[in-house]
């Protein structure tokens, strides 16, 4: 039982040292939401090479996950390009 638990623990802890980072943040665009209301897109670079969108509304004040999303949103844009790379 105690090395299935260590393992269990060894599984986790690698598991999280290789989930992806954000490396990059860069500016893509402006746009207009329907409602009228403006926004930013920037595209965050993880290190599992993968490129996804992220959102900035109210002057970037508050950055969401996704293209003209308003879901999964941080106050802080680190935070938003850490979610955004965790979740896919």
């Amino acid at each position: 039982m105690k090395k299935f638990v260590i393992f269990a623990a060894a599984a986790c802890l690698s598991a999280s040292v290789f989930a992806a980072k954000p490396t990059k943040v860069s500016f893509d665009s402006y746009g207009t939401a329907e409602d009228g209301t403006e926004y930013a897109t920037y595209i965050v670079k993880c290190s599992n090479g993968k490129k996804l969108p992220l959102t900035a509304w109210d002057n970037r004040k508050q950055w969401c996950v996704g293209e003209e999303s308003k879901e999964n949103c941080e106050k802080k844009q680190l935070n938003a390009a850490k979610k955004a790379c965790k979740l896919r």
